[in-house]
């Protein structure tokens, strides 16, 4: 027999045969290892919020939060997502450059710890909002600091930004506090960057996040009660790349939280991990139906493909480079062939591998996408052709558990309406005059 991807015992023809293809599979142990393993590293001082756009699965979000993760969320699906999951209002920090009204309000009657505000008109629709129900709101400041980030795969920060207030903006803004009554101003946010693997960086970028909380806190006359670091941690996907060092972030980092936290005894610090949780927990997982070769190269056709998943494709590289893919079914034979491994879509760009090294594929092979539990179906064009949303399973305890159905030809018609058109004569009449 060959050998067989297994998550917790459970092979995965047996899973496939259950659930279907396409799916997304996480593997809910090592959701619980990941953060579990980071909180036992890093000083207790440190909170790590689970940023739900990563993989706003409920029960990824729950099992995260049952082993410490609280949530940072960015929208109003997202809160009720958080909620749902079991994460407190005082755990939940709601952050976006573009907040609705609606998603503010939601905000603010909820309770969350703190809305991280990201421009001035923002803060004086919280202060009018807060107001009208006689209450005072928490902000944080999202700051976009003079400096620039070191080790990241995609900046955010340091550069004109639609995210956050400029610092240079907000140390000129003195009276800040005073002209917005039903605001109070808890501490700022910054995040820097994302897909960082060096440990170094992500320490000296948190160093200084640091101080610019206290130039902010100091300038603007409030205490420190939240300081959000951001964080950035990323995972390697490509060949080339290693993971980040989480020992070496460990010691990097403990003694400026510790030092920071002795100067400031009452703060919240805040480190927001997204894809560092989840990314290495998941595995997309499609069926291939035809394999055939067009001048000279061979083609795996499989029924998913980047509908599901766009960040295989390699957005933002100049070259496209290979998520890890392996065949499922067949772990144990040798690569010995390049294959181009395309989905559904009529489009060129619907190619999940370009020339990968693998065995001979043939139809009903399995492939998997190695790394995928984070930014998957959510980041992905799912309506793309009316194929929609994969099924996603969720493996705890040695059982599969269906965490969302794939959706069905009625799911996706039934949110449309066919307009009173008329007869069809009507339809193809002249207007009138």
């Amino acid at each position: 027999m060959p050998a067989e991807f297994e998550v917790q015992g459970l092979v995965i023809t047996d899973i496939a045969e259950e659930f279907g293809t396409p799916l997304y599979l996480y593997d809910g142990e090592a959701l619980r290892d990941r953060v579990s393993s980071l909180r036992a590293l890093l000083h207790p001082r440190l909170e790590i919020f689970y940023s739900l756009k990563a993989n706003p699965n409920v029960s990824v979000c729950a099992l995260l939060h049952t082993f410490g993760a609280n949530a940072e969320i960015s929208s109003l699906v997202e809160l009720r997502t958080a909620r749902a999951a079991g994460v407190a209002p005082e755990d939940i920090l709601f952050l976006g450059p573009g907040k609705s009204v609606e998603e503010l309000e939601a905000c603010l009657d909820e309770g969350v710890f703190a809305i991280v505000c990201e421009s001035f008109g923002e803060l004086a629709l919280i202060d009018e909002l807060a107001a009208r129900r006689g209450i005072v709101a928490r902000v944080a400041l999202r700051v976009n600091p003079e400096f620039a980030v070191k080790g990241s795969g995609l900046t955010m920060g340091g550069k004109p930004r639609q995210f956050g207030i400029d610092e240079a903006q907000l140390l000129a803004a003195s009276d800040l506090a005073d002209r917005h009554r039903h605001v109070r101003l808890v501490g700022i946010q910054t995040y820097m960057g994302t897909r960082i693997l060096a440990a170094g960086a992500v320490v000296e970028n948190t160093e200084r996040i640091l101080a610019l909380a206290e130039r902010v806190s100091t300038r603007l006359g409030f205490p420190l009660e939240l300081v959000d670091v951001g964080g950035g941690l990323g995972v390697a996907y490509f060949e080339g790349e290693e993971d980040l060092d989480p020992a070496e972030l460990a010691t990097g980092i403990n003694p400026l939280i510790a030092a920071f936290a002795d100067r400031h005894p009452g703060v919240r610090l805040v480190m927001e991990l997204g894809r560092y949780l989840t990314a290495e927990a998941g595995t997309y997982v499609t069926r291939v139906r035809y394999v055939k070769e067009s001048m000279g190269q061979r083609f795996a056709v499989a029924d998913g493909g980047t509908n599901h998943h766009m960040a295989a494709v390699g957005i933002g590289s100049f070259i496209k480079r290979n998520f890890p893919l392996a065949v499922l079914n067949r772990l144990d034979e040798p690569p010995t062939e390049l294959w181009n491994i395309t989905g559904p879509l009529c489009t060129p760009s619907d190619t999940l591998g370009k020339r990968a090294l693998l065995p001979p594929l043939r139809a009903g092979d399995l492939i998997g996408v190695g790394r995928s539990g984070a930014y998957g179906p959510s980041a992905s064009p799912v309506l793309f052709l009316s194929h929609g949303h994969p099924a996603e399973v969720l493996v705890w305890r040695g059982r599969a558990h269906l965490v969302r159905r794939r959706d069905r030809a009625e799911d996706l018609l039934d949110r449309q309406q066919l307009a009173d058109l008329g007869e069809p004569a009507d339809l193809t009449a002249s207007p009138a005059g």
